[in-house]
């Protein structure tokens, strides 16, 4: 079933939680009836077991089980570090 979660993209905006990170995804999308692409940025927060990624970090999160009230992504890997 590991081939059927979401996995996504993004920029890390927060890492002051332990072993938790903020994630913001962005996705370009064409406005229906302007036929403009906007960007929509959407936030999640994603388990970090290791506290591993640090603000400013692109990385990839993938969709795992609630692992609390707000938490259901879990980070995968570090992409790219922030200079």
């Amino acid at each position: 079933m590991e081939g059927n979660k979401k996995r996504f993209t993004g920029l890390v905006t927060s890492d002051k939680m332990d072993k938790t990170i903020v994630v913001a995804i962005s996705t370009r999308t064409l406005h229906p009836l302007y036929k403009k692409y906007v960007t929509r940025t959407k936030k999640v927060k994603a388990h970090d077991e290791h506290n591993d990624a640090h603000i400013g970090d692109t990385v990839r999160v993938v969709e795992c089980r609630p692992l609390s009230k707000e938490k259901c992504w879990r980070l995968e890997q570090v992409v790219e570090r922030a200079k």
